[in-house]
């Protein structure tokens, strides 16, 4: 494969509308990081961009929730996500901001040229309109009941108890979050972007072009979208926060965020371009620049259909991979700043890094552990006891202990000194280490190129160990005569090959790990009183980093054991945090409903009859693919067995539900989802901890049976 002229590295853009905890991290900015250190110690061309979002509804929301203005939010929660990304090794070429002036331009500019040439559509269509705040309100401006789950607050663009994509129209008895009134229609209009104009495009660049040299999980959910047909997608919506659209007969109306968003790569580029008095176009128009989005899987169809679609109209280069990942779940549960069920960068900065409790190297163990178990093909689980473990058996007892007794043995043995290798006396155990080296660094290569990480991480790993049982076996302590003299020639011959070999292997382990662990990589070079510069990629398999008769330093320790009693403090940390904020989160919804319960309108009779309600028992029972909430069950309704996609899989296990006698809703319209039709709802009840219950009878009763 031809190697690229130049790489622009992304990584997704975090809202600046509060702090970003370490799922976050994980998905999108460790593995982009390490790519992107990677490719420069191969000394390649790279720009790697990323920057706070400072528009979209989330924003003005968390202004409301502090009592202060959008503006102050992103300037509020922008320099501390920056500065969190630096502590923790993410090195960005440039941190940009949406709401800078040059961003601004660049996205108008980008709306202008697709208006201009036709590829944006305008349509009227009516949308909720809050009376008492005379205004149009965006998608989570609104709530209401979940159609799918009966979550009394799920927001108009998804329900977050069971995770569920909507629109505003799905919502059963929606209100304004402005005012708490009823919403009223108003016809308005909005630029869309007809995504089904592109479908054809899609489905050869993707399923045919990328098919296997994408990550499978993203192919997939691509091939959902694609295969369920695409819709047009507006691209403006009416909002007093954001990037002004910029034509006559806009007035009020600013571009979506999901369009503003993305086009913030390239504003970065640009400034990044201006700062150091470069070109910014070929990295955006040259086809021999490769284009890498890094995301977590709620991206996926911004960053492989909709973005790609805008870019070719505009006339840019398409993403050569966009290899996203999965969900990093906290502890058995998912990750949920709102339910204090999370670790925040900020809050580990603080706790690990900053005081005297390790400093940078645990940044690093922070680093090392969430490359370890990242969700590249699937959710994965952090655990304190996991991030001790790792910290303590892998980093202290292998890594660590390898380096640290070279360092002592080369003082001890052979006068603090690089000893010189004696080709004459080499043996096959000599042999076989010199092998390994050059073999994994091969295989780490490999990997790193196919964003293999954790696969890549466990190789350096794997080597430090062969390094530890290379020693363990060579024993050059025991070659030293108990009295202290210097030990017979031969003898002091094998421990300079032994010692020699495995200095040649530190500089090597450095230059591997630095990728990984920035930090740890710096250190060692320091122990070993080389430049950084021997920690670049050229170097990686040679045995003759360093030269025979260079003095080097006393060893430090890279990484501390991690104590029982700190892990038992974050735990009782985050059930303090969560119990908190869980409190709060009840307190406000109890709020909500009180007053969704007063502004609903008065039903009659002949309302409520229209409900079908019947007892359906389920007789089966399997989680849906790629969907993390969902549930297909077969329920048996006396006259028929229906399927019913149910998002209640965070709460019960398929196997424990078979048997279950369930109440119903058989008259619901059928609704596809992940290309499965539903037919029906089951009704949940949810108690004040947001555990989901089965409404069901208290004795079991014929299928079919009506409820009145």
């Amino acid at each position: 494969m031809t190697t690229p002229k130049r790489y622009l590295i992304t990584a997704a853009l975090p809202y600046a509308n509060g702090l970003k905890h370490i799922g976050h991290l994980a998905g999108a900015y460790l593995p982009a990081d390490i790519y992107v250190r990677y490719l420069k110690t191969q000394k390649r061309d790279v720009v790697f961009v990323c920057g706070s979002d400072e528009h979209g509804t989330a924003i003005p929301i968390q202004a409301m929730k502090e009592g202060t203005t959008a503006q102050a939010i992103i300037d509020k929660y922008h320099p501390i996500i920056e500065q969190n990304f630096k502590d923790l090794g993410i090195q960005f070429d440039i941190y940009h901001r949406t709401s800078d002036p040059l961003h601004h331009e660049t996205a108008q500019e980008f709306f202008k040229v697709l208006n201009n040439n036709n590829d944006l559509e305008i349509k009227e269509s009516e949308q909720y309109y809050d009376e008492a705040s005379n205004t149009f309100l965006a998608d989570r401006y609104i709530k209401g009941t979940c159609p799918v789950c009966a979550n009394p607050n799920a927001f108009g663009d998804q329900c977050e108890k069971c995770g569920s994509s909507l629109s505003p129209d799905q919502l059963i008895n929606p209100v304004s979050t402005l005012s708490g009134n009823q919403p009223v229609k108003k016809a308005t209009k909005h630029w869309y972007l007809p995504l089904d104009r592109h479908e054809a495009f899609l489905r050869e660049w993707i399923l045919e072009e990328h098919k296997n040299d994408w990550r499978a999980s993203v192919v997939g959910q691509c091939k959902s979208w694609i295969d369920g047909g695409l819709q047009a997608r507006a691209v403006t919506r009416d909002l007093d926060w954001g990037i002004k659209v910029p034509v006559e007969g806009a007035d009020g109306k600013v571009l979506y965020v999901w369009f503003d968003a993305p086009i913030g790569y390239i504003s970065a580029t640009k400034q990044w371009a201006k700062n150091n008095d470069k070109d910014w176009s070929p990295y955006w128009n040259d086809q021999d620049t490769k284009l890498v989005h890094f995301i977590g899987k709620d991206n996926i169809v911004f960053h492989c259909i909709i973005f790609p679609v805008m870019l070719k109209l505009h006339g840019n280069i398409l993403p050569t991979n966009v290899p996203a990942n999965e969900f990093m779940n906290l502890e058995g549960d998912k990750m949920s700043t709102s339910r204090g069920w999370s670790i925040e960068m900020d809050d580990y900065i603080n706790d690990w890094v900053k005081p005297d409790n390790g400093g940078e190297s645990m940044a690093d163990v922070l680093r090392y552990y969430l490359t370890q178990i990242a969700p590249e093909s699937k959710d994965s689980e952090f655990t304190w006891k996991g991030f001790q473990d790792a910290n303590n058996s892998e980093l202290v007892s292998i890594f660590g202990n390898f380096v640290n007794r070279t360092f002592v043995l080369m003082h001890k043995l052979c006068k603090g000194k690089v000893p010189v290798f004696h080709n004459d006396i080499i043996d096959d155990k000599d042999k076989q280490l010199i092998i390994d080296i050059k073999t994994a660094t091969a295989k780490i290569e490999a990997l790193l190129e196919a964003y293999k990480f954790r696969d890549a991480l466990f190789e350096v790993i794997d080597l430090a160990r062969k390094g530890n049982k290379y020693l363990q076996e060579k024993e050059p302590w025991k070659k030293v005569p108990k009295d202290g003299s210097l030990p017979l020639i031969p003898d002091q011959q094998q421990i300079d090959n032994c010692m020699h070999l495995c200095l040649q292997l530190t500089a090597n382990l450095a230059i591997l790990i630095h990728p990984f662990l920035p930090f740890t990589a710096k250190k060692l070079c320091h122990m070993m009183k080389v430049v950084d510069r021997m920690l670049e990629w050229e170097n990686a398999g040679n045995i003759n980093l360093l030269k025979v008769g260079y003095s080097l330093r006393e060893p430090q320790l890279l990484f501390r054991k991690i104590e029982n009693e700190e892990i038992e403090v974050q735990l009782e940390k985050l059930k303090q945090k969560s119990m908190v904020n869980g409190q709060q989160s009840i307190e406000k919804t109890e709020v909500v409903e009180k007053e969704t319960i007063a502004l609903k309108p008065e039903i009659v009779f002949d309302d409520f009859a229209k409900i079908d309600l019947r007892v359906g028992t389920i007789v089966s029972a399997e989680k849906v693919e790629k969907a993390d909430k969902l549930l297909k069950l077969s329920v048996d309704l006396g006259f028929e067995t229906r399927t019913i996609l149910s998002g209640i899989a965070l709460h019960f296990k398929p196997e424990d539900i078979v048997g279950k006698q369930v109440s119903v809703v058989v008259n619901l319209a059928p609704r596809k989802m992940r290309g499965i039709e539903s037919n029906g709802m089951i009704l949940m009840a949810e108690d004040h901890q947001g555990k989901l219950h089965f409404v069901n009878p208290e004795s079991e009763i014929n299928a079919g049976a009506g409820i009145s």
